[in-house]
């Protein structure tokens, strides 16, 4: 009889989870003390604070929600709303549709609010191309800029790099992570991507999304203009992040302040100089840099990482509103937060990369063994041998499944949506 009505429960939190429209803010709840299973302590839970409504094209329908992908990292990760270490301060109420801290060194994630909910990335996807092609490319290398470099879309953010111009890519790197520049991203995407070029990159940085781990990243263009079925989430950020500043020339570009773009002198283009628009390296005392971004879509996102007293923590935002503060700010706030925290203090953990390499999930895959990855212990995961259901209980959470993703299919339609800046 306790067997059944686990069974039951467990059916209707999958259930719960598979009908929650995309993008609902959480319901509000009174916050909770509860038992962490990765080994990292209690935890505790609650609704994440409000984001103020603003006028934007529509979200697009997300993946269908997977308890697999959503558990990575540690059970206590997979919600939609607040989680803390037990009898950690507040974290500040920042207008962010999710967010995430953590340990750049240990992996241990601090706190989070939403950390795996889809959300649509902009410019931070930045970030995902430079993990993906600074191993493959050389810096010193002398390159030439492509009319399909600079097709952009009007009015985003660009370097002001010419048809034409000749560079060496490491001026292209400091373009993309200084200025944001789409052109930058073309042209790296396209240089990394072999005989298939921009294409051929974009498929690179999915690749290396799954062998990070960021499970629920999908990129459709290399620069992070919104593109439909693109998608990422605050722990996936995290796990891309921590790869960029476990490189030596990423750390030196990112941390860059002012950087001169080469004159062409065949194509009477004078020399200029571009500046870092991350405030963070600027404004707050071991800032070590980090990425921000933004489109009418995917509204203010940011990533920003800091070392104080021998601790390297670093945060990422998505969906964010500037509303008394600006993404860098929000950022700012967060960081302080988690250096507050004791070292020990965690939630969960950031996967190793390749820890869950493996095919591709299918519909039908079985999920990885260290899927819910949230200790060093392998989870399995059909879960405790007490709670398996038999053949009838079986049969029966198969017709649930099936009633619960008709009735997803016939609530959500999908939309395109185009943002104007990245």
């Amino acid at each position: 009889m306790r067997t059944t009505s686990r069974i039951v429960a467990a059916v209707a939190a999958v259930a719960a989870v598979l009908l929650s429209p995309a993008g609902t803010p959480a319901v509000a709840a009174p916050a909770r003390t509860a038992p962490d299973t990765t080994g990292t302590g209690a935890v505790t839970t609650g609704p994440c604070p409000p984001v103020p409504s603003v006028s934007r094209p529509p979200r697009p329908t997300p993946p269908r929600a997977d308890p697999a992908q959503r558990a990575v990292g540690g059970a206590a990760l997979a919600t939609p709303g607040l989680v803390t270490p037990a009898g950690s301060p507040a974290p500040p109420a920042v207008p962010a549709t999710s967010w995430l801290v953590a340990d750049l060194d240990s992996g241990a994630v601090l706190g989070g609010c939403g950390p795996h909910e889809y959300a649509t990335p902009a410019s931070v996807q930045k970030l995902l191309l430079a993990a993906t092609m600074l191993p493959r490319l050389d810096p010193r290398q002398v390159v030439t800029m492509t009319a399909g470099d600079l097709d952009i879309e009007p009015g985003s953010s660009a370097v002001g790099l010419v048809e034409g111009g000749r560079y060496r890519i490491e001026t292209i790197w400091l373009g993309l992570l200084l200025k944001s520049g789409n052109e930058a991203a073309n042209a790296l995407a396209r240089l990394g991507g072999g005989p298939d070029g921009q294409a051929g990159g974009i498929r690179a940085m999915n690749a290396e999304a799954h062998r990070l781990g960021a499970l629920q990243t999908h990129a459709v263009t290399p620069s992070g203009l919104d593109g439909p079925g693109q998608f990422t989430s605050a722990y996936d950020l995290a796990l891309i992040a921590r790869a960029c500043f476990a490189d030596a020339n990423f750390r030196r570009y990112d941390a860059t302040r002012e950087a001169v773009v080469p004159a062409q002198p065949a194509l009477r283009e004078k020399a200029f100089q571009i500046q870092n628009d991350n405030q963070l390296l600027y404004r707050y005392p071991g800032a070590l840099g980090g990425k921000t971004g933004y489109t009418d879509l995917a509204r203010h996102t940011y990533v920003g990482a800091a070392e104080r007293n021998g601790r390297r923590l670093v945060v990422t935002l998505l969906g964010a509103e500037a509303t008394d503060r600006r993404g860098w700010e929000q950022g700012a706030a967060l960081l302080d937060w988690g250096f507050a925290l004791p070292r020990a203090a965690a939630v969960g953990r950031l996967v190793r990369p390749g820890e869950l390499a493996a095919p591709p999930p299918t519909a039908t895959a079985t999920p990885p063994p260290l899927a819910a990855a949230g200790g060093p212990a392998r989870v399995d995961p059909l879960g405790p041998r007490w709670a398996r259901p038999g053949p009838l209980a079986g049969a029966a959470l198969l017709l649930l499944g099936a009633t619960v993703v008709g009735a997803l299919a016939g609530r959500r339609r999908r939309r395109a949506a185009a943002g104007r800046r990245a």
